[in-house]
């Protein structure tokens, strides 16, 4: 739910419509033909340094996320940064219900024992992400060092060991047979893919053709500030509640805002865009969650979209200055991202 920039031109008036929802339709079958060009070449970093992916993680913190993720050979930086994102969504003042403090949600009790003065200036502060994100991955490590020893990945093991203590890892030869654990190290793993920058061709999406067949049909919509398509809006939409609606018809369910829905998948370039991609906007450039409008891509350089109120859902060029990216949406890339962050 965010607030559209303003000027756009109007591309779905008059006898424009028909020959515009035929360059949908020819696209829509395309994204398959290129699919299928595009999965021999589809890779992921398989070792050495992993790359985040531009804007995923804040500014300010993108330099200790670069370093610290580089620790230990379990961790590198889009695992710590998925972390991080996962514990706090980034607020350095978030306190959890539980008492977790911070940007990295330390427990006043783990913090003494492991927390690290990762800045230098001679105090270990855990509302200060420069010690606090240094803590992290350093907790991490000496998690990897308890489990060394047992069988399986050694990644996995690791995230076990956070989530359920390096003893049941140990016990149970690997990452123990806890619900809670197994779906904590899938989350992470899964989420550190939308904080990575690709190596080689990203995927394409299986369910590209039907978000973009859904988000056709709502083409002259008006818009609504707020709006999801519930029938007490008249079936209105602002610019993320169209996307998660398009998403939901093909069993996807993403979160509300746009900046949340950029982490819900790897990143192609403006060069690998393809049908069905999301496409994000923002004034801040480097700083996903400045983020503040998203439309679905339907090639050609345009996007369905959802602009601001007083517009209706149209067609809109993608390449402006406040272009900052796209997300490949994946169910696995969805499913991980938190629901419930905690509070300042």
């Amino acid at each position: 739910m965010t607030v559209r920039r303003a000027g756009k031109a109007w591309l779905v008036a008059g006898g424009a419509l028909g020959a515009c929802l035929s360059f949908v339709a020819l696209l829509v079958v395309g994204t398959y033909s290129a699919a299928a060009g595009l999965l021999g070449g589809a890779g992921s970093a398989a070792g050495g340094t992993v790359a985040l992916a531009k804007g995923a993680v804040p500014a300010l913190y993108q330099g200790l996320v670069q370093r610290w993720g580089n620790l230990c050979p379990e961790i590198n930086p889009a695992l710590l940064a998925a972390q991080l994102y996962q514990e706090s969504g980034w607020n350095p003042r978030a306190v959890s219900p539980v008492g977790a403090k911070g940007i990295a949600q330390f427990m006043p009790g783990t913090w003494a024992g492991h927390g690290v003065d990762g800045d230098g200036d001679g105090d270990r502060d855990i509302w200060d992400p420069a010690d606090a994100i240094p803590s992290a991955a350093s907790y991490d490590c000496e998690l990897a060092g308890y489990v060394k020893g047992a069988p399986g990945d050694r990644t996995a093991n690791m995230l076990a060991a956070y989530n359920a203590g390096a003893y049941a890892v140990i016990k149970y030869g690997g990452v123990p047979p806890y619900k809670e654990t197994q779906g904590y190290v899938r989350i992470i793993r899964s989420l550190a893919t939308s904080f990575a920058r690709p190596v080689g061709r990203v995927d394409p999406s299986r369910q590209a053709a039907g978000a973009i067949h859904y988000a056709q049909q709502k083409l002259g919509t008006p818009y609504l500030w707020g709006g999801t398509g519930t029938a007490a809006q008249n079936g209105r939409f602002d610019c993320s509640g169209l996307t998660q609606a398009a998403y939901e018809s093909v069993g996807i369910r993403l979160p509300r805002v746009a900046n949340d829905q950029y982490n819900a998948g790897p990143h192609p370039s403006r060069e690998e865009l393809l049908p069905g991609d999301l496409v994000f906007f923002s004034d801040d450039l480097t700083n996903s969650r400045a983020i503040r409008h998203v439309g679905i891509y339907v090639g050609g350089g345009y996007m369905i979209d959802a602009p601001r109120t007083g517009a209706v859902i149209r067609f809109d060029r993608i390449d402006t200055p406040d272009y900052f990216g796209a997300t490949r949406v994946t169910a696995e890339g969805a499913a991980a991202l938190p629901t419930h962050l905690p509070e300042a």
